[in-house]
């Protein structure tokens, strides 16, 4: 059967996982598929809810949870959702200030229970809690740093405070002091390392293995009317990501162009290839 539909604007949020789609696109898969699909780089997780929801985008990479949260109506918008692959398992880290950082080292081995010896230091002299950041509330960053601090003894509805800040501005905040760590997807977190901003507490890998982090994901009315296209978009997905898992040092370069992640190569390099400290599966497409 003809395709419904064959010209897509599909988004995504400049992480590492975006790959994929990427490839699909430069790699020509979309192309082979008999699509022409433009990439349009969004700023947030929300950006990409809201346009997938009123049309403006045909479909998105996005978090595992927020298809769910979109159907459930856990979001700002309630809308029926399809989730059709999975993207990719794992490739987050915690990154934490390098003045935190200190604090811990001094208090105990560099550790979440490190962090509740600093937390309850603080609170002895009557400060406010510290600012950690995630991507979105229903993310696997919410609940990856949720767990790492639960298992520290720490209390993450009183002993600190988190907030929502999307994956390329988390340098930006970390630099400016306004919060003291965050949990996002590579590569902004080993990226804090490499400008000396801080230090990889965690990784997806140690804290969940093999857990689901994107999916591709459309609306079920657009499914439902595009039964074709959606398959071909996932027929194109499928080989992109088998030729990401074959080609790191090449998915490097293209995922490092401006219009894309707009970051040097060498650092795009560490979590795609397993390289400093960070675990080679930390990213599996």
């Amino acid at each position: 059967m003809a395709m419904e539909k064959t010209r897509l604007k599909l988004g995504l949020v400049p992480l590492i996982d975006a790959a994929p789609l990427v490839v699909a696109k430069e790699r020509g898969f979309f192309a082979e598929v008999g699509l022409e699909v433009e990439l349009s780089r969004e700023a947030s997780w929300a950006s990409i809810r809201d346009k997938v929801a009123v049309g403006a985008l045909d479909g998105a990479q996005m978090l595992a949870p927020l298809p769910l949260a979109m159907t459930l109506g856990l979001s700002a918008i309630r809308v029926p959702m399809v989730a059709g692959m999975a993207l990719n398992l794992g490739g987050n880290t915690i990154t934490l200030a390098n003045a935190l950082w200190e604090r811990m080292d001094h208090a105990a081995p560099s550790s979440a229970a490190a962090l509740k010896a600093v937390i309850e230091a603080d609170k002895a002299l009557g400060l406010p809690p510290m600012t950690f950041a995630t991507v979105y509330p229903f993310s696997p960053h919410a609940a990856e740093l949720r767990l790492w601090m639960e298992a520290g003894g720490i209390d993450t509805e009183r002993d600190v405070r988190l907030v929502v800040v999307p994956p390329p501005q988390m340098i930006a905040y970390l630099s400016a002091g306004n919060i003291s760590g965050y949990c996002v997807g590579e590569p902004w977190g080993s990226l804090a390392v490499r400008l000396g901003l801080g230090h990889i507490a965690a990784t997806s890998r140690e804290i969940f293995a093999g857990r689901l982090e994107k999916v591709f994901a459309v609306t079920r009315d657009w499914a439902d009317r595009h039964p074709e296209t959606h398959a071909a978009v996932l027929e194109a997905l499928i080989g992109a990501a088998r030729w990401c898992d074959e080609n790191r040092c090449e998915l490097a370069e293209l995922l490092a162009q401006p219009h894309y992640l707009n970051a040097p190569v060498d650092a795009l390099m560490a979590p795609l290839l397993g390289e400093a400290g960070l675990p080679k599966d930390l990213v599996v497409f």
